[in-house]
C-alpha cells in the first residue's frame, strides 16, 4: 500500500474541450476511449457550468472558490491577487505542482502561486523568464494607464509571434512533456512519503489545432491544417467565411487533438495504476471551457457566454463516490472544495470564499444546497481578443459597431430549464435550455415564468456577490511603479524594447 495514499490528488484540466465533442459524453466519432474506460470508476456530470468562458478567471476560480468579480483576474486586470490559491492552502500538507503549456498560467498572472514546482513547457518564453522581475514588471505595466498600452503592444507582438510559431505541424504538442513531468513529480514525492497535488492544464484542443499524424488520419484525412481558418479574429470580424466543409475539417483536426489528449491520460492514468497510485486518489478531469464553431456566427471562445463555451465536462474518481452518470448542475469551483475536502484541509479564512462544506461533490447534501439549483457565469470585456479582432477588421476594411456583443461584458444564471444572459451593451438574452439546449431560440419578454425566477436568481447573485458595471482596468494615474521595479527588470524591457 502506497504510505501517502488517501490525500493525493491529481487535477487535470483539458483546456477548450467541448463536452458533446467527447465520445464518453454520447459523441458519434470515438475521441476518448481512454476517459469512456475511466467513466466505469468515475462520477461523469452532466451539469457542471464553468464561471467564466477562457482560461484566466475559471483558473482563479477553481484555484481560489472564488467568482471572478470577486477574484478580479480577467483580461482588463490580467492577474491574480490577494486570494490565497488552493496549492498555498495546501502547502502544508502535500508537495504540490502546476504544469501546463498555456500562457495564462504562469507565474506573471499569479495563478502559480503556492506550486512547489511548475513549468509551462514554452519554448519561446520559458518559465523562468515569466517569473520574477519579468512578472513585476507586467503587473506594473498592466497597472499603469500609461504603460498599459506598451502592455497591449507587447501582448498583440506575442500573439502575432505566437501565429508564426504555431502555424505549421513543427508545433509540437507539450503534453507528453507535461506527462512525463507529471509521473517524476509523483514519483519523487511518494518515494519522500509525502502526500501530493499535481495540476495539469492540456492544450492540444486550443487554436491552432495541428494533431500528431495519426489522429490527423483518423479525424480528418487528407486535411492541410495549414490551409484551414485557424485564426479565429479573421472570420469574427468578418474578414473571412468559412464553408461547411471546411468547418467539418476544422471539427476533424479538434477532435483528432482531443484524442491525442486522452491517448496521454490513458498513458498517465495507466502508469498510476501500474505504480500503486491509483486506488485512493482523487482524480478530476474537466474543461476549462468549450469553443464555438459557427454557432451564433461565432468562432472560438470570445465574444459569448453560450453553453458550448460553459456547460463542460466534468468527471471525478473518488473511493466515496458511486461510478455512474450524474444529473445535477454546479458550479466547476465546487471542485475547489472538492480537493480542500478530500485533502483534509480547511480553506483560508478571510478571502471571501464561501465555506458552505455542501460544495463539495463528496459530501452526501452537494446536491441539495439551497443556491445549488442555479450557476452563474461572468464575462468581463476580453481587451486582448478585442484588439486582435479590431486589427483584423482594420486590414479588411471592415468598421466593428461598439454597440455590439465584441465590446459588451456579459453575465449568466443558469438552471436547468433555464438560462437568463445579461449583455451590457447588447439585448439582454433567455433560452429554456431544457427544451432548446443549441440556445437558438431567444425566448426573451415572452412572459415564460421560468424566466422570471432565472432572472430574479442573476440579479440577488449580483447584489450579494458582484462588483458594478462600470469599472476601470486603469487603476492608477502615474508611472510611479516603475520607481518600485528592480534594475534588472528595467534592463529586461529594455533589451526587449520595451522601454527607453
Amino acid at each position: 500500500m502506497n504510505p501517502t495514499a488517501g490525500r493525493n490528488v491529481l487535477f487535470v484540466v483539458m483546456d477548450t474541450v467541448r463536452k458533446d465533442h467527447l465520445s464518453v459524453y454520447g459523441y458519434d466519432r470515438p475521441t476518448t476511449p481512454g476517459l469512456e474506460a475511466f467513466a466505469s470508476e468515475a462520477a461523469v456530470y452532466e451539469g457542471a457550468v464553468a464561471q467564466a468562458p477562457w482560461t484566466l478567471p475559471v483558473h482563479a476560480s477553481l484555484f481560489t472558490g472564488l467568482y471572478p468579480s470577486q477574484h478580479g483576474a480577467s483580461q482588463e486586470n490580467p492577474y491574480l491577487e490577494g486570494a490565497t490559491t488552493l496549492a498555498e492552502t495546501l502547502s502544508d500538507t502535500h508537495r504540490t505542482a502546476c504544469y501546463s503549456s498555456n500562457a495564462w498560467i504562469t507565474p506573471y498572472t499569479h495563478l502559480t502561486d503556492g506550486f512547489d514546482d511548475q513549468d509551462n513547457f514554452f519554448e519561446v518564453m520559458p518559465g523562468e523568464f515569466l517569473s520574477g522581475p519579468i512578472a513585476r514588471a507586467w503587473k506594473a505595466m498592466n497597472d499603469s494607464p500609461t504603460l498599459r498600452r506598451v502592455a497591449d503592444w507587447m501582448v498583440s507582438v506575442g500573439n502575432r509571434i505566437h501565429e508564426y510559431t504555431a502555424s505549421g505541424e513543427g508545433a509540437d504538442s507539450k503534453t507528453p512533456q507535461v506527462v512525463d513531468r507529471s509521473q517524476e513529480f509523483i514519483a519523487d514525492a511518494a518515494a519522500d512519503g509525502e502526500h501530493w497535488f499535481q495540476f495539469v492544464n492540456l492544450m492540444d484542443a486550443h487554436l491552432p489545432y495541428h494533431p500528431p499524424e495519426e489522429h490527423r488520419e483518423e479525424f480528418a484525412p487528407g486535411v492541410d491544417s495549414t490551409t484551414v481558418c485557424q485564426n479565429s479574429k479573421e472570420y469574427n470580424s468578418g474578414a473571412r467565411d468559412i464553408d461547411d466543409d471546411e468547418w467539418d475539417d476544422i471539427r476533424g483536426l479538434y477532435d483528432a487533438e482531443i484524442r491525442h489528449i486522452d491517448s496521454e491520460l490513458t498513458r498517465l492514468f495507466d502508469w498510476l495504476q501500474a505504480e500503486g497510485h491509483w486506488e485512493d486518489t482523487l482524480v478530476v478531469v474537466c474543461a476549462d471551457h468549450g469553443e464555438l464553431f459557427g454557432e451564433h456566427g461565432l468562432y472560438g471562445h470570445e465574444f459569448g457566454i453560450y453553453d458550448p463555451l460553459v456547460n463542460v465536462p466534468c468527471m471525478v474518481k473518488h473511493p466515496d463516490l458511486e461510478p455512474g452518470r450524474y444529473d445535477e448542475q454546479f458550479e466547476l469551483l465546487d471542485l475547489y472544495h472538492t480537493v480542500l475536502d478530500h485533502a483534509g484541509v480547511d480553506s483560508a479564512a478571510g478571502d471571501g470564499v464561501d465555506l458552505d462544506p455542501s460544495r463539495s461533490l463528496l459530501d452526501d447534501s452537494h446536491g441539495d444546497r439551497e443556491q445549488g439549483e442555479y450557476a452563474f457565469v461572468e464575462y468581463s470585456r476580453p481587451v486582448v481578443e478585442l484588439k486582435q479582432l479590431e486589427g483584423k477588421a482594420v486590414d479588411a476594411g471592415i468598421t466593428l459597431d461598439e454597440e455590439s456583443r465584441f465590446y459588451s461584458r456579459m453575465r449568466a444564471a443558469r438552471r436547468t430549464d433555464g438560462k437568463y444572459i445579461r449583455n451590457e451593451r447588447i439585448a439582454d438574452e433567455f433560452y429554456r435550455v431544457d427544451e432548446d439546449p443549441d440556445e437558438s431560440d431567444d425566448r426573451r419578454g415572452e412572459g415564460d415564468p421560468v424566466e422570471r425566477e432565472v432572472e430574479a436568481a442573476l440579479v440577488d447573485f449580483e447584489e450579494r456577490v458582484a462588483d458594478e458595471w462600470d469599472g476601470d482596468w486603469s487603476t492608477d494615474e502615474g508611472d510611479g511603479e516603475l520607481d518600485e521595479m528592480s534594475d534588472t527588470a528595467k534592463e529586461r524591457l529594455q533589451d526587449l524594447g520595451y522601454m527607453e
